[in-house]
């Protein structure tokens, strides 16, 4: 035998080989049972199964919600749009009910428990004659206690001006001693702050709110022409935009507000007041939307949808703007707190709302005086309110604005 005929195994060779043993390696599968690895499989493609069929709401839902403190911010607004929506279910009083006796009563502090037991109740209020100036010093007795009823029935109203209705969120067990809750004490008219601060939520946010709509809808339509259309639309938008920027904010925003005639009722001042926010708040959306529209407009889709004959205003509307939708919420989340410190400041200076309208800004003049102040503290409270609001806002918006984003993940 030669050495190439060494060199090839007969059959019986082969089936005499070793077999390597791997089952130290490789355990036996039992058929049909999933492995672990065929769990996180599974798994893992569901996942991208599920992202790469979402829609962009969804996908920047799923971002948000990651955020916690935005969640949390997110149902402070609910809590304070539903006080927008309906401020009386949660007044105790009239708000504009005044009592001079009644001047300063301090917080009436909700204690929960009585003798062991769940039942909210209040101490009352003790009046006495101050033997200098004369007047009523009030303070609260606990061995006097008035039990508080949630959703009991008081003064009726309408919500949104149709259903009528007298639920209010909270009220006392005893008809009788309604008029002795102050939950949040009086002012120097002894008028309910509780039930003022109710009604200077729905004026502030809503100013806030409004005038970021109107402004939100002046930098599209002003932005999207310029960016769109360019030539001499948009040297003329864009020198506005320069000018409406270089006045300075707040001496403008004072002058105009101090023309106001001050015979005009509160309803058209709450009107001059948001157009006079939203004509200054539109111009650096208007900048955006336009440096957005001049690197869209060279898109494929856009010289699609004209060729296939699709009118300008379709293509703006329809095409353009949806795609950066998100950002324009984030924005516009972002400037509502602006307009509403903007408010409150106005109307703490006295050229915004005027009473008897009530907002967060003109229940803060009452603490200009530092006497008063020093009187009753609670007074300050309205200035809490925009803070929480305005760091919700703010929240909110970031959150809005990182998911928005892909590239922030």
């Amino acid at each position: 035998m030669n050495s190439t005929e060494s060199n090839i195994l007969k059959p019986e060779d082969k089936q005499q080989l070793p077999i390597a043993n791997n089952s130290s390696t490789m355990p036996p599968v039992t058929p049909g049972e999933p492995t672990s690895i065929d769990e996180d499989l599974l798994t893992t493609s569901q996942d991208e199964e599920r992202i790469s069929i979402a829609s962009n709401w969804t996908l920047v839902w799923w971002r948000f919600r990651k955020n916690k403190l935005a969640v949390v911010s997110t149902i402070i607004l609910l809590l304070l749009a539903l006080v927008v929506l309906v401020p009386d279910f949660f007044t105790t009083l009239d708000p504009e009910q005044t009592n001079a006796r009644l001047a300063f009563i301090p917080i009436q502090n909700i204690h929960w428990l009585d003798e062991g037991k769940i039942k909210p109740w209040v101490p009352g209020v003790v009046g006495e004659r101050d033997p200098v100036t004369l007047k009523m010093v009030w303070t609260t007795d606990e061995s006097q206690k008035i039990y508080l009823k949630f959703f009991s029935k008081g003064l009726p109203y309408k919500i949104l001006g149709l259903v009528e209705t007298d639920l209010h969120l909270v009220g006392a067990v005893n008809s009788e001693e309604a008029s002795q809750i102050y939950l949040l004490g009086t002012d120097r008219l002894g008028r309910d702050q509780w039930s003022r601060l109710a009604y200077a939520t729905r004026i502030s946010m809503t100013i806030g709110m409004i005038s970021v709509i109107l402004s939100v809808v002046l930098g599209l339509l002003l932005g999207g022409v310029s960016g769109y259309f360019g030539g001499w639309l948009d040297i003329v938008i864009q020198r506005l935009i320069e000018l409406l920027q270089s006045l300075p904010t707040i001496p403008i925003w004072l002058a105009l507000t101090a023309a106001l005639p001050r015979t005009w009722s509160p309803e058209k001042v709450f009107f001059a007041i948001t157009i006079i926010l939203a004509l200054r708040g539109w111009t650096t959306l208007a900048r955006e939307v336009r440096g957005r529209f001049l690197s869209l407009r060279e898109e494929d889709f856009v010289l699609a949808a004209e060729l296939a004959g699709c009118s300008q205003a379709r293509i703006i509307i329809v095409h353009m703007i949806p795609t950066f939708t998100s950002h324009i919420i984030a924005t516009s989340t972002l400037a509502i707190p602006i307009m509403i410190v903007t408010e409150t400041s106005l109307s703490f200076l006295g050229l915004g709302m005027r009473p008897p309208a009530i907002s967060w800004g003109v229940m803060l003049q009452e603490a200009q005086n530092i006497q008063t102040l020093a009187l009753a503290p609670w007074l300050l409270i309205p200035g809490l309110i925009v803070i929480v609001a305005v760091l919700a806002f703010n929240l909110v918006g970031d959150g809005l604005r990182d998911a928005a984003d892909p590239y922030s993940h």
